[in-house]
């Protein structure tokens, strides 16, 4: 294949390449000040998520012809690591999630994960606002906002309260194209709406944790019963951008196996690609896994922001595509 001119220059400059690297080495003293431990874990994987709304990528070896994963996520052998007594820990890694690329995603992404035993989800959250203005002083105190204020706010329904009919009626008002298939079920309407009425401009003034979502769109968080009946996950916006995803994290065995059940079958009715489900952390968690928060925080996001740049691949040396 012949390459185009130019087209072997880098996506970034130098100039926001040593910005990141600031940006890196400010990330390793703020976790290194609070002897959190760093590790590292496998990108390469014999199972993956089933989580039905994020897709691996699937290596094919050469050697014992069988499916390899790459990971879209360190959690699984961090909380592998946690059941076995490391304490708190973390790691700056690269994730992979076979997903289109666009203005605020990269096939391969760089992601800080991070799990506090003993700690709750507020706590947790707060620790990620300090993380972030290492990297961004001028970022502003965020402020709190339920999954359920948000909608009924800017997109005018209650998504625990209000029927399917009137749900998908407003994703629909909302959509400029007609909407997939996949958006068929009340969980598939929300999404529509979170993208379209929610998340744009979301975090614009400041920070905004938006928790409390549904079940079902919290794989691995404890779930607190109402009502309304919701999962300890909270995601932070700053203008308009999804930079973390955090948890109370589940330490239920027996529903942890349940969930990823129901998830594969979920997959498999979609004949999407369905890894293997991750017994090992099943495992972990029968053999006592503490109560902890987790988080998963996209570094080039936090990076582009703190930057100013409009495009992802303006802090990446090589952004795919």
């Amino acid at each position: 294949m012949q390459v185009k001119s130019g087209a072997w220059r880098p996506t970034a400059t130098l100039e926001a390449l040593a910005f990141r690297a600031r940006c890196a080495r400010s990330v390793r003293e703020f976790f290194h000040a609070r002897e959190v431990l760093e590790v590292e874990t496998p990108l390469l994987s014999e199972v993956g998520t089933v989580d039905l709304w994020i897709d691996s990528f699937e290596v094919r070896s050469a050697i014992s012809r069988e499916s390899l994963w790459l990971q879209t996520s360190p959690e699984f052998h961090m909380k592998r690591l946690l059941a076995a007594g490391s304490g708190p820990i973390w790691q700056m890694t690269r994730a992979f999630r076979d997903e289109g690329r666009g203005r605020l995603h990269n096939p391969e992404f760089s992601i800080v994960e991070w799990y506090r035993p003993g700690w709750t989800l507020r706590e947790l959250c707060e620790e990620v606002e300090a993380l972030c203005r290492c990297v961004a002083p001028e970022m502003p105190a965020a402020r709190w906002m339920s999954y359920q204020e948000a909608f009924v706010r800017r997109a005018g329904v209650d998504p625990f309260g209000d029927p399917v009919d009137k749900i998908r009626q407003a994703a629909e008002e909302a959509c400029v194209v007609a909407p997939p298939i996949a958006h068929s079920d009340r969980d598939g309407w929300l999404d529509l709406l979170l993208v379209s009425k929610v998340e744009p401009g979301l975090g614009d003034e400041a920070p905004v944790f938006l928790w409390g979502y549904p079940p079902s769109r919290a794989a691995l968080a404890r779930i607190e019963e109402g009502p309304p009946r919701i999962a300890l996950r909270a995601e932070l916006y700053w203008k308009g951008v999804e930079l973390c995803n955090a948890y109370d994290e589940l330490v239920d065995a027996s529903e942890q196996r349940e969930r990823f059940q129901e998830e594969s079958r979920a997959r498999n009715l979609l004949s999407k690609p369905t890894p293997p489900i991750d017994h090992g952390l099943v495992a972990a968690l029968e053999q006592g896994m503490p109560a902890s928060a987790g988080v998963a925080l996209g570094f080039d996001r936090l990076v582009q922001i703190a930057y100013g740049a409009r495009e992802i691949s303006e802090v990446i040396a090589f952004a795919e595509g």
